[in-house]
């Protein structure tokens, strides 16, 4: 599904195109690498906190990388409303923060 959603444009792939589309609003869900640094995720989750965005933290840096076609990343950003429903979906099981309940 994170293929399907690049593939339409609706990825924002590494840590500056992410913090780019959070600031602009355009972020509907952040998934975080499970080893990213504590500094990524610190900044990432208070962002997304800020701007009521869920946050989930799946894969590693090079798994989410190879799921964008692209080398290693951090962090990506869905902005998609759609997407993001999709793919909450198919990890129900996993982690997810979903900060607009806070």
């Amino acid at each position: 599904m994170i293929g399907l959603a690049m593939k339409a444009g609706c990825i924002a792939a590494g840590e500056f195109a992410a913090e780019q589309a959070l600031r602009r609003g355009n972020a509907r869900l952040v998934i975080l690498a499970e080893d990213a640094s504590q500094n990524t995720v610190k900044k990432f989750s208070n962002m997304a906190v800020f701007r009521h965005v869920p946050v989930c933290r799946l894969f590693t840096k090079e798994e989410l990388g190879r799921a964008v076609g692209r080398g290693e990343r951090s962090c990506l950003i869905v902005t998609e409303e759609a997407f993001a429903r999709q793919i909450t979906e198919k990890m129900s099981g996993q982690d997810i923060q979903n900060t607009q309940e806070r």
